[in-house]
């Protein structure tokens, strides 16, 4: 199941999301070209849970530091082109109803969770997390909870054969959180040898989904005199 649009029509140009898919675009460009290797900038800005937990690190920029440049490092192409697609279908109309500043501060702090969420759970790790994920997971946990009944335009898959249908946000994303769920505690025991840190996609769904409610513009009671 792959999403690749949805009808649910914004108000608002976009001017955060698109700016944060620029950023990561830009970044993943200077990680492909810079000298120094796609390795070693992992491991120099990614968030390594060891150091996040016990704040020692051997990093050039402090832990706290690297929870932000891990979510502008991406490990590959598929990486990259995952997240900034599932982050422009469902980016956008959260950005609508919260609003620009609203929308960039949540997505920070959902990313913040995220990489909390999974250091809390592989303490002893030294792998770098990278990427964006975690911050688009509190995204889609937003877009659940504000527009669960969206039309989704999804490609599924029936072995060699393909098929674009129209399925409820609901449906889509909670799809995702499932694997997400799944795929966390089936891979519990074996967090230490890299691979998805599936339980940030899962702190930072959750996040989304317990907070946007926060986040909204209060109500305007018209006053009758």
């Amino acid at each position: 199941m792959i999403p690749f649009k949805d009808e649910n029509p914004t108000t608002l140009f976009p001017f955060v999301t698109v700016g944060l898919i620029a950023c990561n675009v830009l970044i993943y460009l200077w990680e492909v070209l810079s000298p120094l290797g796609e390795q070693r900038i992992a491991f120099s800005y990614g968030a390594i849970p060891h150091n996040l937990v016990t704040h020692l690190t051997d990093q050039p920029i402090s832990p706290i530091a690297t929870v932000f440049s891990s979510m502008f490092l991406h490990g590959g192409l598929l990486h990259i082109g995952g997240n900034m697609l599932y982050f422009w279908i469902f980016g956008n109309n959260v950005e609508d109803r919260i609003g620009h500043f609203k929308f960039l501060v949540f997505y920070l702090l959902a990313g913040v969770t995220a990489a909390y969420s999974y250091a809390f759970t592989a303490p002893d790790s030294r792998i770098p997390m990278i990427g964006a994920s975690g911050a688009i997971a509190g995204v889609l946990g937003a877009y659940l909870v504000l527009f669960p009944r969206a039309r989704v335009h999804t490609v599924l898959f029936f072995g060699l054969f393909w098929q674009i249908v129209q399925v409820p946000a609901l449906i889509v994303i909670g799809f995702w959180a499932i694997i997400q769920v799944v795929n966390g505690f089936i891979t519990q025991g074996f967090l230490r040898q890299g691979g998805v840190a599936w339980f940030a996609h899962l702190g930072g769904f959750l996040f989304g989904v317990i907070t946007i409610r926060l986040w909204l513009p209060r109500r305007r009671w018209r006053q009758w005199s």
